[in-house]
């Protein structure tokens, strides 16, 4: 059975140990599409040498930046074939803002697994901390895997966010590169959903998709610079469900409101009739 509820709930992963630089910070910057506009000295902080502001979301990388194999859904209880899998939502709080360059340890415990009845998604938090055990960050996020419902377990909660009934405050267009998902993958996500296209089409895709946590990371960029004239550090957390694939070379519609300690936000993909890449989209102000 690739799912054992019983064995799988609670259960502890392997402990990450890790560091990262100054380099790394630049790529996964650049990954997103950062230096679009290489005069402005707003896009040049995210990419400064030696000290580049952090976005939150790099901490969705951070323990595997250097990996170099795809990865693996084999977790106690769990053993899923990665074609059958995507990401479901992610949610990221820094507890300081993040430094340029640094050592982490991270733990991570399986929450939740729940049964969609032709789909399973499996939901993990963890915890980072530095080496004085001083805390990072902190994440929770889920995958679904199509296929493996079924098992007989609770369907789990349905949330969602509900946005203001006002036109949003800012509406940006984001192109993102035909190359996008190639550049990014160089941050340690070598799925080859994102990279193979027979492995894609094996998959149920006419092509490789952007990974989601790239999405992920532009829209919360986009976001950071509409809103907060591009200042990282004023951002403690970022959440969102992801609704549907975007493929490289597409353009994403952000549309945000600011609602006091929070922006709200959306992003959909222009070319697909506004087809929703993601939704309940939190941005917390620090």
């Amino acid at each position: 059975m690739p799912i054992d509820p019983a064995v799988a709930l609670g259960a502890e992963l392997p402990v990450q140990e890790f560091t990262w630089s100054s380099s790394d910070v630049q790529l996964y910057h650049l990954g997103l599409g950062a230096g679009a506009r290489p005069t402005d000295l707003g896009e040049l902080r995210y990419l400064r040498d030696g000290d580049p502001q952090v976005l939150p979301t790099f901490a969705t990388v951070a323990a595997t930046f250097h990996a170099t194999e795809p990865p693996k859904v084999s977790f106690p209880g769990v053993e899923i074939d990665l074609a059958k899998v995507v990401h479901g939502s992610q949610e990221v709080t820094v507890h300081a803002p993040l430094p340029p360059e640094g050592k982490g340890r991270t733990v991570t415990r399986i929450a939740a697994v729940w049964d969609k009845g032709k789909a399973a998604v499996i939901v993990q938090e963890s915890t980072t901390t530095d080496p004085a055990g001083s805390p990072l960050w902190t994440a929770r996020s889920s995958i679904f895997a199509r296929g493996e419902g079924g098992f007989g377990g609770e369907r789990g909660p349905s949330e969602s966010v509900e946005l203001p009934g006002r036109a949003p405050d800012f509406e940006v267009d984001v192109a993102t590169l035909p190359q996008q998902a190639l550049l990014y993958r160089l941050c340690g996500d070598r799925n080859p959903l994102h990279s193979d296209p027979e492995f894609a089409t094996a998959a149920g895709f006419p092509a490789p998709i952007l990974h989601g946590l790239c999405t992920y990371g532009i829209v919360c960029k986009t976001i950071t610079d509409a809103a907060l004239a591009g200042d990282a550090v004023a951002v403690r957390g970022f959440k969102a469900r992801f609704a549907g694939v975007v493929f490289p070379g597409e353009t994403l519609r952000v549309r945000a409101w600011r609602t006091g300690d929070r922006v709200l936000a959306t992003a959909a993909v222009v070319e697909r009739d506004l087809a929703p890449a993601l939704t309940d989209v939190v941005l917390t102000l620090a």
